[in-house]
């Protein structure tokens, strides 16, 4: 289901025809090192720009320089940047890796923008970096008529299980298979790096080839120190899929854990860990969030809550997107058998789970699109504990039965948007590296005062293939559909990388769900219909 917009006056619509993307001649810049003077030792703006947390009138637009450096943008709503607009950006220091942000604010809703950055130099007198061009897509605003249909691509899990950035194979080629479906926003579902796998120069693959990486310092270990979480995310830049994605279509980002280390939480020990010279879970989970937020295309939410994550973006009549944070207030790791709730069966914890209900009531879209790092029904195990009890990473506990653990929260999540009468709740997630359809169903479940509901996987973006993992039949979960490596750990050009497509059709406003393949094929569909509230 591919569809075709004129989006701004000075956009060639043969470019629309042909499937080539929306700034075929603007991201000519994006596929090879960004921001390029004459003399390479010069240049600024090694990462390209990247755009996200998209609202009708506001938008981020992000860069990195190379050294001390000044960020100007320019912006118009034609390609030709006829009445533009110049401001006057951060400056991009040492002490954020060079990394900066500015928020657009009263954008035209409902419009195409087109922006370009340029760096100036704090080293040298009138030295400028060439502009690095980028193009986002502000919504309608909320309360208007929907007129036009919204397109969101998702999945999660870059550059894991040793799998860089093989230029032989074309790089992150899913990358550039989302670009081209010409979506609003991307949403990265987490595990936006993997600071805990070493990307080693070859990696020996099943049938005896061998998968090629490009490799940094900062990639070939673990990452302990702050340059070297970010050194992770300056690694994935280097890739002119994601650097072309980035520029092009504006983002959402969360985080999961491997943008710190496997599976971590409070009970994260890393004694007997030799990969490790830090064994301090606490200091490396802030110096992979400093890390996150430093690269992450989004909004900061104020001096009070500077590092929060989760959050609501509105994406006009159809959606809103509520961003969820499963991995800052969790409990540790357990066996996720307890019988009542406490502090160690928190999830999300009390604060965030109030403000998704409230946010849900609140809701005035058709739609309400809830992106968690972690699907809710599947077995995801994190070893055994002393007693040789299995440990839990997410929220099923190895059992079908009543809820506990984890669960609990979940349960009243789940009573509380059937109570309130909340109509048309989608889930998206990432996480276990395959793809997937899951319906949900009090009629099949052990807890059974909640209504039905849709969650749909899929990933990775450029990791091994997983799965697929057990079900957990406490809240009901049918697996509709799944495809799966057939061996664990399969390579990337095995072919076992997913996203996810969702569309809303503005007349009838059903919504559509794709999951696709790595490159670009159609491997099932579910249309939904809305809900009268």
């Amino acid at each position: 289901m591919e569809r075709r917009r004129f989006l701004g006056h000075s956009l060639a619509t043969s470019a629309l025809a042909t499937g080539a993307g929306l700034l075929p001649a603007l991201l000519k810049a994006q596929t090879a090192p960004a921001a390029i003077t004459r003399d390479a030792t010069r240049a600024l703006l090694t990462s390209g720009v990247q755009s996200g947390d998209v609202l009708a009138h506001n938008a981020v637009v992000w860069a990195r320089a190379s050294r001390d450096a000044r960020m100007w943008l320019e912006w118009s709503t034609t390609a030709s940047f006829a009445n533009s607009t110049r401001l006057r950006g951060p400056d991009l220091l040492e002490s954020t890796d060079g990394t900066g942000r500015i928020e657009l604010q009263g954008l035209p809703a409902g419009q195409d923008i087109f922006y370009r950055v340029t760096l100036e130099d704090f080293g040298s007198a009138n030295v400028h970096s060439p502009a690095v061009q980028g193009h986002l897509r502000t919504p309608l605003a909320g309360g208007s008529q929907a007129s036009r249909p919204f397109r969101l691509v998702w999945s999660g899990d870059t550059a894991g299980q040793g799998f860089g950035i093989n230029e032989a194979f074309g790089g992150m080629r899913i990358y550039e298979q989302m670009r081209r479906t010409n979506p609003d926003v991307f949403l990265h579902s987490g595990d936006t790096i993997y600071a805990d796998g070493p990307i080693p120069a070859e990696v020996k693959l099943r049938d005896g080839s061998v998968w090629k990486n490009l490799v940094t310092p900062e990639v070939s270990k673990v990452a302990e120190t702050l340059d070297e979480f970010r050194g992770r995310y300056r690694y994935n830049l280097m890739d002119a899929n994601v650097r072309a994605l980035g520029s092009e279509v504006a983002q959402i980002w969360q985080w999961d854990d491997h943008e710190v280390t496997n599976n971590y939480s409070d009970s994260k020990d890393l004694t007997s860990n030799k990969a490790y010279t830090e064994k301090n879970i606490q200091l490396l989970a802030a110096r992979g969030q400093r890390a996150f937020m430093e690269y992450a295309p989004m909004r900061r939410l104020g001096a009070q809550e500077h590092q929060r994550i989760y959050r609501v973006l509105p994406q006009g009549p159809l959606a809103d997107i509520f961003v969820l944070d499963m991995r800052s207030y969790r409990g540790p790791n357990s066996h996720n058998l307890q019988t009542t709730e406490s502090a160690g069966t928190d999830f999300l914890g009390r604060p965030q789970l109030a403000w998704l209900i409230d946010g849900l009531k609140q809701s005035r879209a058709t739609w309400k699109l809830i992106a968690a790092d972690m699907p809710i029904g599947l077995f995801v195990p994190d070893g055994k504990d002393a007693e040789g009890h299995p440990v839990w990473e997410a929220v099923a506990n190895g059992e079908h039965g009543t809820p506990k653990g984890r669960e609990l929260e979940m349960a009243r999540l789940l009573k509380g948007i059937k109570d309130a009468g909340i109509k048309n709740v989608v889930w998206l997630t990432a996480d276990v590296h395959y793809t997937a359809a899951h319906h949900y169903s009090p009629e099949r479940a052990q807890f059974q005062d909640f209504d039905p509901f849709w969650e749909f996987v899929s990933g990775p973006l450029n990791a091994g293939g997983f799965g697929p993992n057990e079900a957990d039949k406490t809240f009901g979960l049918d697996v509709v559909y799944s495809k799966a490596a057939p061996h664990q750990n399969s390579a990337p050009s095995e072919g076992y990388q997913f996203f996810g497509q969702l569309d809303i059709d503005p007349r009838s406003q059903a919504l559509t769900v794709v999951l696709k393949d790595l490159n670009g094929q159609s491997l099932h569909t579910q249309t939904l219909l809305p809900q009268r509230a």
